[in-house]
């Protein structure tokens, strides 16, 4: 029977590997978050190249996407949480692309569906454009006309009292009152 000490040794060894190889394949700096979670950052460019090499080393399930706003740097980052059953990790590809014009690369290529969902509400969300998804119509907001709801810029309470209520309205004057 093998021992703690050697299973524990054997699944370092199993990991470190797993980081190598990433390292050479994905040309980047693969890190070790926690048990079974790593990260990489990227530049934005290499989404999709980065991505299919994942993909091929057995990261074949495209979790979600989701986005981080960076008001105060301008930046928009967005993540890929990437799980593969084989080596049973998560690997998270993190990018940051520009806040006032957000364009990335779509993963239609190599997720379909799974990719465009996400990417959809990315786009709904935080204005992301993905380049190559042929389908970014709204996924929740239909009648939404605003900007994108997400960004930390954007104000909700201000925008509902103006679309919402109705200040001549008496039982809707309160929303207009100032508060001390």
């Amino acid at each position: 029977m093998m021992s703690e000490k050697s299973r524990q040794n054997k699944k370092q060894s199993i990991e470190e590997k797993l980081i190598e190889d990433l390292n050479s394949i994905l040309d980047a700096t693969v890190n070790y978050q926690t048990e079974r979670r790593l990260w990489v950052n990227i530049e934005p460019d290499l989404i999709v190249e980065t991505c299919t090499k994942a993909y091929e080393l057995g990261f074949e399930h495209l979790s979600t996407i989701s986005v981080t706003d960076w008001l105060d740097k301008g930046k928009l980052e967005v993540t890929y949480h990437l799980w593969s059953y084989t080596h049973n990790h998560l690997l998270t590809i993190k990018t940051k692309i520009d806040r006032k014009k957000p364009k990335i690369s779509s993963l239609n290529s190599i997720w379909g569906g799974n990719a465009e969902t996400c990417e959809r509400e990315c786009h709904e969300l935080f204005g992301v454009d993905f380049k190559g998804n042929p389908n970014l119509t709204p996924l929740f907001l239909e009648d939404w006309e605003g900007p994108p709801p997400f960004l930390k810029d954007f104000d909700w309470r201000e925008y509902v009292k103006k679309e919402m209520y109705d200040q001549k309205n008496p039982r809707e004057k309160v929303y207009f009152e100032v508060r001390k």
